[in-house]
């Protein structure tokens, strides 16, 4: 078939899933958004996304951006310096971060941290450094980490098990490893989100990790503008988009997709501690 006579791609409005679904991680701040982030938010409600928690990367983001959220009650947060970012932490990033935890019920989590060892520009020991002190950071104040881990799964598990996280409340945000990587992560009692790249056709090992996951510790999020599921593969994505990974993995799962996306958002609503959404349980 040619470009020419491809069939639309189907909105998500179409899916008509229920109000229940939660996109645990979003990047709804970035410039990327400017132009109809209102918009957006209005249409990720009316796919079925309840709850949407935007990541700020660093105190600046945050102070700077939190505003555009001010109306937006179905928007939590969660905060961190991300590991390409670790020049920016500092003493006084760190107590910013600290004080706005403390004085923000809106703030759930500490990430996106971790490590990320795709990038040789970003020093490798100073990663280390600046997340062991977001680990410290989250544990001082008893909540839960949100990990960025990109090709380095050994020594970010090394990290993770060194600073006392085994058994602990934690999220390895947008995973794509395989399926022993996603049961070394079960084993230690830790959460995984899935991403828009689980539908992609080559990858098949990722697939063959959601199937051996438990859907009680399953999450879903878009990590929009980037990473959208098939059939928006390559355009921006945002949370109303949430619907079609939730397609993927229901097809994995072998489980109507309501069904799928009611249970992953109750999911996300327990990690957070979040009021839970009105969805019958599965």
């Amino acid at each position: 078939m040619s470009k020419k006579n491809k069939p639309p791609r189907p909105e998500p409005e179409t899916l008509a899933l229920p109000p229940c679904g939660v996109d645990s991680h979003a990047h709804l701040d970035l410039v990327d958004f400017d132009a109809d982030r209102e918009e957006l938010m209005d249409r990720a409600k009316a796919s079925g996304v309840a709850r949407t928690g935007n990541v700020f990367l660093g105190p600046k983001a945050y102070r700077d951006n939190r505003r555009m959220f001010q109306n937006r009650p179905e928007i939590f947060f969660i905060l961190g310096i991300h590991p390409g970012n670790a020049d920016q932490y500092s003493p006084e990033a760190a107590q910013d971060m600290r004080q706005a935890f403390k004085t923000d019920p809106r703030l759930r989590a500490v990430g996106e941290i971790g490590l990320d060892h795709y990038w040789d520009d970003h020093p490798r020991e100073l990663q280390e450094q600046v997340f062991r002190a977001q680990l410290k950071l989250a544990l001082d104040l008893g909540l839960p980490p949100v990990i960025h881990c990109r090709e380095a799964f050994e020594d970010t598990l090394r990290v993770l098990l060194e600073e006392g996280l085994g058994g602990r409340k934690l999220l390895w945000h947008c995973f794509g490893g395989d399926e022993a990587q996603a049961k070394t992560i079960l084993g230690h009692g830790w959460h995984v989100s899935i991403p828009g790249p689980v539908s992609y056709a080559r990858n098949e090992a990722l697939r063959r990790a959601v199937a051996a996951i438990p859907l009680e510790r399953m999450l879903l999020e878009t990590d929009c503008p980037y990473l959208s599921a098939e059939p928006w593969r390559g355009k921006r994505n945002h949370p109303a988009l949430l619907g079609f990974t939730a397609q993927a993995v229901a097809r994995i799962k072998d489980l109507p997709v309501d069904a799928l996306w009611s249970t992953t958002g109750q999911n996300a609503c327990t990690f957070f501690s979040l009021e839970d959404l009105p969805c019958p349980r599965t």
